[in-house]
């Protein structure tokens, strides 16, 4: 149940992202380049899959 759980949470990071995306738009010390970067870097969610996948625990 737990590992049901753990991927659950990995499913909700498309939520993070368009989160994340807002912050990117509203904020203004970073320059347009660095926006983007970070916009498509979080595009990325091979990081918990793999935490998970690979025996990770969240708690």
């Amino acid at each position: 149940m737990k590992k049901v759980v753990e991927l659950f949470v990995c499913f909700l990071h498309p939520i993070a992202v368009v989160l994340l995306w807002l912050n990117l738009a509203a904020r203004g010390d970073l320059n347009r380049g660095e926006k983007l970067a970070w916009g498509i870097f979080a595009l990325i969610p091979l990081v918990p899959f793999l935490y998970v996948l690979t025996g990770g625990d969240l708690w």
